[in-house]
């Protein structure tokens, strides 16, 4: 985790963030959401609302009072199905009648391994899985999204959970949980897949942005070195989870107490789920080798 940023703004007020974007913050902050969840209005009249947010009457009064005169909601856009961004969709499709818009249900994009551990109940996870959600309209990876005056492509960015899309706009991203300035992603198992997450920084890097605006915290102003930051950590934890194996067997929990040792208590169980993430990972390139199935509280040693 980054140091604290000044980000805070007003609960429940869409502020500009440029010409034809709005920013709604929802009233669900926590040490995983930060000060909550962002839910962007896109467009001058026909809105789409990008992550909707937690199932909370207030936001849901915020977001229709956010409309201006002659604007409608056109499209409601999940980016993924956490309980922090997918729940209010259905309501306020409820409300305006617009189609709801995702990627797939809580179990759609997960890899094959992913599938398979899962199935077999060996990884435990769940964190916040929005598992009731269903979408109105399926979106693939590539896919165009449109409206009056502005236009989304589908970048499908597992990961941080199988579903999980970015959309791009012109030279900005809206990257959800896979990329935030203030602290970076969780990915647990069977939901999270490290492997995949990698994978799908990689393809972000393949593009010139100008901004990220993420599902929670302030927006990124420097995409490519937020990316590179992204990408050395996560290569950088390997590392230290490789030297701390080269001392002997040890499990998940074992590895995050020995290497996270500038995170918050409150936080330690999150930081197992990545070690978790990293193992798993690492299994699946023959590096370790879990004592027996590889399953959540297993021990792993080096090859």
């Amino acid at each position: 985790m980054l140091p604290p940023d000044d980000f805070d703004p007003p609960i429940g007020v869409a502020q500009q963030l440029e010409p034809g974007l709005r920013r709604v913050l929802a009233p669900n902050p926590s040490p995983m959401t930060y000060r909550g969840t962002n839910t962007y209005l896109l467009g001058t009249s026909d809105i789409a609302v990008i992550d909707p947010g937690p199932d909370s009457p207030a936001h849901l009064e915020a977001i229709l009072n956010a409309l201006q005169p002659g604007q409608r909601i056109s499209h409601i856009i999940v980016t993924h199905t956490h309980l922090d961004h997918s729940p209010l969709a259905r309501p306020l499709a409820q409300r305006c009648g617009a189609p709801v818009l995702a990627f797939g249900d809580a179990q759609a994009g997960r890899s094959q391994i992913m599938q398979n551990l899962a199935e077999r109940g060996l990884m435990g996870g769940g964190e916040g899985v929005d598992t009731a959600f269903r979408p109105d309209q399926r979106l693939a990876d590539g896919a165009c999204i449109t409206g009056a005056d502005w236009e989304l492509s589908v970048i499908h960015t597992p990961g941080h959970i199988g579903n999980h899309i970015s959309l791009g706009w012109g030279t900005a991203c809206f990257t959800a949980d896979h990329v935030m300035g203030w602290a970076s992603s969780l990915v647990s198992p069977p939901d999270g897949d490290l492997t995949d997450f990698m994978a799908s920084c990689a393809r972000l890097q393949t593009h010139d942005w100008r901004v990220f605006y993420p599902g929670h915290g302030a927006a990124v102003t420097d995409p490519a070195k937020r990316l590179d930051w992204l990408i050395s950590h996560r290569t950088a934890r390997e590392a230290a989870l490789l030297e701390a194996l080269s001392h002997g067997p040890a499990d998940a929990a074992t590895l995050a107490k020995a290497i996270y040792t500038d995170t918050p208590p409150a936080l330690l169980g999150a930081a197992t789920r990545n070690v978790l993430a990293h193992l798993v990972d690492l299994t699946g390139k023959s590096v370790v080798r879990p004592d027996t199935e590889l399953h959540a509280t297993a021990t792993f040693r080096l090859r």
